[in-house]
């Protein structure tokens, strides 16, 4: 006989994350197809939709109207009568002809991450990589950018995860006593790019591998920014950071075992005036490990795609600090489940 709080007792959540796989992969099949690009230029029907995609009817409207459930479309009409737009968020994020667009990581995910995932298991029992460096002996980074699409499609995925991060981090911190800013692991150059828009007394260094930087300078070229925003080639580990009042990093710390991650802030506590800042952006877990899932899963994730990479606390991050020599350190939240962890020298 059951009781009351078994009757009470929903099994919604279970099937909903359960299944989850398969809002994802409609999501991230519309951002592969440029769907949310299209709709941006005005609404369609669907059989505008499907001619202009390639797509087959079959299934067509399930899809459409998949999206409009999960809250990513907009319709007026039904079926044939049917005229989709993008939701306010999509049309912001997704499309890729705006400077706010994110959907690199989507891709990503869609085209690398979703199949690597499929061996968490095997990732969790042997505490080894699934990603690309599974069955090679090269580092991570020498890996991806030894391919030229991946390294490029890599550089959007980094800068489209943080890129709402960057730009709440550019205009929430205050930089009124700083000069200047170099972005260790600067990617496409987009952090250095939105503190420079944002802070007009700012000049910034983009820092990355050589192969990334032509990738870095034609996006800062085409922002108009070749005057403030400089693209500096090195490895992180080899050289000395350029010496900068604010040496940022965004999701770089994670992609490292303790003993590097130590190393990495030493060397930005070196290239910093006294009284210069550290910052890092990441999914910053709180301390306690039972709220900020998003950013436990990406320590997960970093189980799959690296040696010893995993996500930390503010906690973990002040205690590396204080052995680095850094005076105090507080945490900025900035959009969803990211933060800026700042140390101060």
């Amino acid at each position: 006989m059951e009781t009351t709080n078994q009757k009470e007792i929903d099994p919604g959540r279970i099937m909903q994350i359960g299944m989850g796989f398969w809002a994802s992969k409609i999501l991230l099949t519309a951002v592969s197809m440029g769907l949310f690009t299209l709709l941006a230029k005005g609404g369609l029907s669907g059989e505008e939709i499907r001619a202009k995609l390639g797509l087959h009817k079959r299934s067509l409207y399930d899809f459409l109207d998949a999206l409009v459930a999960l809250g990513f479309l907009q319709r007026t009409g039904l079926k044939a009568t049917s005229v989709y737009t993008n939701a306010a968020d999509t049309d912001l994020f997704l499309d890729k002809n705006k400077p706010s667009y994110i959907g690199g990581i989507m891709e990503m995910a869609n085209h690398r991450l979703y199949p690597f995932w499929n061996n968490l298991e095997e990732g969790l029992k042997t505490g080894k990589p699934q990603s690309e460096i599974k069955s090679s002996d090269k580092p991570f980074f020498e890996e991806i950018y030894a391919d030229k699409n991946k390294l490029q499609e890599f550089v959007k995925a980094m800068s489209g995860a943080q890129m709402g991060n960057f730009i709440a981090f550019s205009k929430a911190f205050d930089f009124s006593r700083y000069k200047t800013l170099c972005d260790i692991g600067g990617a496409g150059g987009a952090l250095s790019a939105h503190v420079a828009m944002n802070n007009h007394h700012m000049t910034c260094i983009s820092f990355d591998l050589p192969p990334v930087g032509p990738v870095a300078e034609e996006n800062i070229q085409q922002m108009g920014l070749s005057s403030r925003v400089s693209v500096k080639s090195g490895d992180m580990f080899k050289d000395d950071f350029p010496k900068a009042d604010v040496i940022t990093m965004g999701n770089i710390l994670h992609d490292w075992g303790t003993a590097e991650k130590k190393i990495l802030m030493k060397k930005a506590y070196d290239a910093l005036p006294e009284g210069g800042a550290f910052v890092v952006i990441e999914n910053i877990i709180d301390d306690d490990r039972r709220q900020n899932a998003f950013g436990l899963m990406m320590s997960l994730n970093m189980l799959i795609e690296t040696t010893d990479g995993y996500d930390f606390s503010k906690a973990d991050f002040d205690v590396l600090a204080k052995e680095v020599g850094f005076k105090n350190t507080s945490l900025m939240p900035l959009t969803g489940p990211s933060s800026a962890a700042i140390a101060i020298k």
